[in-house]
């Protein structure tokens, strides 16, 4: 064997070793990426399902002429500016998710002072169709807290991944950055109180 094929040989596996790991890294980046993406999407889907059962829910309220307006309205406008609030899954930056929890946050109080205010009106405590869309409501608090458990879960294992050694090594070549996770205010763990006492009658 002549002696120059010896480190070619070297070199070729080296090269091969070096393309394989870069590939692997670059292939696994992809896959956790374009997964913690499509859990925003849940995310987004999930406030999106409970936008259109509060919008059901207002379509109800309004049928009570006497109903408090004040409140009526400073949840349709919530709503409005909670829905025109959206983010594109390529730019999940601090700022924008931030203004994306503000405006969700904004709807979740304005919708807790309307279902509290419904106390004092027996008819729609007694609507069939707004219990129905209340018990939704609920359960789409719920599933917006999942939604959002999911997402920083796929989040923090495509963070590891870029971030341990030696894959931080390529991160920078390959343009990974590092995803934002998802950061609820104190206490909003906790879906907001839409229970009614059906015992409590109006005097």
């Amino acid at each position: 064997m002549k002696k120059w094929l010896i480190p070619v040989i070297i070199i070729a596996v080296i090269v091969f070793a070096v393309y394989s790991w870069a590939k692997g890294f670059n292939n696994e980046a992809v896959v956790l990426q374009e997964d913690a993406k499509t859990t925003w999407s849940n995310v987004e889907s999930a406030y999106q399902r409970r936008n259109d059962l509060i919008g059901n829910l207002v379509k109800i309220v309004q049928g009570a002429a006497d109903f408090e307006r004040n409140t009526l309205t400073e949840v349709i406008e919530a709503r409005a500016k909670a829905t025109s609030t959206t983010i594109d899954a390529n730019n999940l930056s601090p700022e924008n998710m931030a203004q994306f929890q503000q405006a969700q946050n904004g709807l979740a109080g304005a919708m807790s002072k309307l279902l509290v205010s419904v106390e004092r009106y027996p008819d729609l405590k007694a609507n069939a169709n707004f219990l129905e869309l209340q018990s939704q409501y609920e359960g789409t608090e719920n599933r917006i807290n999942v939604a959002r458990d999911r997402f920083n879960e796929g989040v923090n294992n495509y963070n590891k991944h870029i971030k341990i050694f030696p894959n931080s090594l390529l991160a920078g070549i390959f343009n990974f950055d590092e995803m934002n996770r998802y950061k609820a205010d104190a206490g909003s763990e906790n879906a907001p109180d839409a229970s009614f006492d059906f015992n409590n009658k109006k005097d």
